[in-house]
């Protein structure tokens, strides 16, 4: 990008004033549709006007921004990042993630209870909203554990997590073993409306494996994990919530066969949704190689048919979310032969330009792309960001498809540099993103 961006766009983390206004832009917005030559007006914080009308025309008084033409969209939602903060700031810190986000044009973070100690009660549910907000650039909201301890035996108290703040419901990377457990967990949060987003693999089949089960754990003579157990965990889910019409998220699916149970669940008008991570739309276990480490993620790498089969559920419809599945680890825990280093990659700063491969590519149209990281997290988890309309809050971001640019993780703004796109050549950028109209991070080099 050129050397006066900063110039153009305007000092970093600066707090322009109550009225701004963005022209010249191509608008965005996946939830109605909209994708049209505009700009748009921002009044204290708030999306106040937009349309054709304001594509060279500012308002009076207004602090003007030229887009250049360059896509102006909501800002992402990311449903699935571990902080690393309480606990293991070493690794991450809300501060961190969320400069990390900005930069890759995340303007709201769902953080894991997978912190130590496990954010399981209302106090701790307090400390990561106090934090966040005397820390973080970006907005940040924690889902809370749907057990105690995340050990999958003693449900929480999901109406007082929920009133304190907790946007979601999860066990982390750690599956709900017990259907007792699930169904009695799923008919309470139906109680307070609370979804339920749950990790499908059953620990039993998965057991030790340490990547896909296949052709290509045998040539590197890695235990495997089977797609079955996610299969059967998520079919056993399914039948919960058919049971007791609890809201209920997938996490994470990575197989072929998932997507028929998830399918046939929408059929039947279940209360279900899932996601995916940009790694299983973007990679396949042959990315493993010789033993790298930085590929080896919970749901492990599938085979080639299975990323294909989940780009074909995001445009379908069958998948709801994208998720980066953030989960920073430092070189300690990661730099071990395969069998023995930890699971996790980040992710927040890579996931629009890594999800951009499947636009580039000719897979996926933009607004499903990016409605699958705005308008449809927002209304799960019932967020007013998300999407380009008067009186929504001015969370957006500037975007410039065609940027090409090589991840360098030196750069990256995470603590943690485990990246599986280590010098990965991308095509498309965040240009600037704003929070409530404000500045968080604008592109220099």
């Amino acid at each position: 990008m050129s050397d006066d961006l900063e110039t153009k766009f305007g000092k970093i983390g600066s707090k322009p004033g109550n009225k701004i206004a963005l022209i010249n832009a191509r608008l965005i917005d996946p939830e109605s549709g909209r994708d049209e030559l505009g700009g748009l007006v921002i009044k204290k914080g708030k999306i106040a006007d937009l349309g054709p009308q304001l594509k060279l025309n500012a308002p009076d008084g207004h602090k003007v921004i030229d887009c250049g033409g360059n896509i102006l969209c909501p800002g992402l939602i990311d449903m699935l990042v571990n902080t690393g903060e309480p606990g293991f700031e070493h690794r991450e810190t809300l501060a961190t993630s969320s400069r990390a986000a900005a930069a890759g044009g995340v303007t709201t973070i769902i953080c894991t209870p997978e912190t130590e100690p496990v954010i399981d009660d209302i106090a701790l549910v307090d400390f990561v909203e106090r934090r966040a907000r005397d820390t973080a650039i970006v907005h940040v909201h924690p889902m809370a554990a749907a057990t105690r301890g995340l050990k999958g035996k003693e449900m929480t108290e999901i109406g007082l997590l929920k009133d304190a703040g907790a946007v979601a419901f999860t066990n982390g990377t750690s599956s709900i073993s017990s259907s007792r457990v699930m169904r009695r967990m799923l008919a309470y949060a139906k109680d307070f409306d609370a979804l339920i987003v749950h990790n499908t693999e059953d620990p039993e089949l998965a057991n030790s494996g340490v990547m896909n089960e296949g052709e290509v754990s045998s040539r590197l003579g890695l235990p495997g994990i089977t797609a079955t157990a996610e299969v059967i965990m998520l079919a056993r889910d399914i039948e919960m919530v058919a049971l007791t019409g609890g809201r209920y998220h997938a996490a994470q699916l990575s197989t072929s066969a998932s997507l028929d149970i998830i399918r046939n669940a929408k059929a039947r008008e279940l209360p279900v949704s899932c996601g995916v991570s940009i790694n299983h739309l973007t990679l396949n276990e042959n990315d493993i190689g010789s033993y790298r480490t930085f590929f080896k993620i919970r749901p492990p790498l599938r085979p080639e048919e299975d990323r294909m089969a989940m780009v074909e559920g995001l445009e379908s419809g069958v998948i709801d979310i994208i998720v980066s599945s953030h989960n920073p680890k430092d070189a300690d825990v990661k730099r071990r032969p395969f069998a023995e280093a930890e699971d996790g990659a980040i992710g927040l700063e890579t996931l629009l330009p890594a999800a951009l491969r499947l636009y580039h590519g000719g897979h996926i149209q933009l607004p499903t792309l990016l409605r699958a990281m705005t308008s449809n997290p927002a209304k799960l988890l019932n967020l007013p960001c998300g999407r380009l309309k008067k009186g929504a809050p001015a969370d957006l971001i500037i975007v410039d498809l065609d940027t090409p640019w090589v991840v360098n993780p030196d750069k990256l703004q995470s603590k943690s540099k485990n990246t599986p796109f280590d010098e990965s050549q991308l095509q498309g950028r965040v240009l600037r993103t704003l929070i409530d109209g404000n500045t968080v991070h604008a592109l220099t080099d």
